[in-house]
């Protein structure tokens, strides 16, 4: 990887995040026992998004939170470092409720990896992004977008209908330490701060299953 190592004093707001998403990675597809399904996609996968702790508090208005990372898969199942994102979703009704949940978006192909970069990505109003061993739904990329849910230790499918990821340029800049585009960080791999390895290598150890 030809990379410029970013600053050594990590921001610690987004490096809490990345821990999280290294230890969401780990319970989700290293210490549970994955399915069939779950497996093959993961070996697929182009790139991958790891929202570890998407918030919903619904009451007469709902609306759905979290920030995220983007991971790309390079040659010898590689892992390029982590882009930041925000997952924001919105919906009408009356409704009760508040629930914290991991959520994954497998991508399984470069034309949807690509339109993820540095710009903000809308899901099809219509759409539910089932993942399971028999999940046949996905989102509006004809099946190149696959979710999971995990909440209170349980997985299940979920609705993506409205949804929006749209990357952290802030963010990007402070973890990286220059002013970076997601497309910099993921496609062309042009810059790397090592406290996101552990990170990378869990990546790969999910992948290698």
């Amino acid at each position: 990887m030809n990379a410029c190592a970013a600053d050594v004093s990590t921001p610690r707001k987004q490096q809490a995040l990345i821990d999280k998403a290294a230890f969401a990675v780990q319970s989700a597809f290293i210490d549970s026992k994955s399915n069939l399904h779950t497996v093959q996609l993961l070996r697929d996968a182009k790139a991958i998004v790891i929202c570890p702790d998407v918030t919903k508090m619904s009451l007469v208005f709902g609306g759905t939170g979290g920030t995220c990372v983007l991971m790309g898969r390079g040659a010898n199942n590689s892992w390029s470092d982590p882009a930041f994102y925000h997952l924001s979703a919105g919906s009408f009704g009356l409704q009760a409720g508040y629930q914290h949940s991991q959520l994954f978006l497998i991508i399984t192909s470069h034309k949807a990896v690509l339109s993820m970069m540095d710009h903000e990505y809308t899901f099809d109003a219509s759409a539910d992004a089932g993942f399971g061993p028999h999940a046949t739904n996905a989102t509006n990329d004809h099946r190149e977008v696959y979710a999971l849910q995990k909440s209170n230790g349980v997985f299940a499918g979920v609705s993506l209908g409205s949804s929006k990821l749209k990357p952290n340029n802030a963010a990007n800049r402070a973890y990286y330490g220059q002013v970076v585009g997601p497309e910099d960080i993921v496609i062309n791999m042009r810059v790397n701060n090592k406290a996101a390895d552990p990170l990378r290598r869990m990546m790969m150890k999910a992948v290698a299953r």
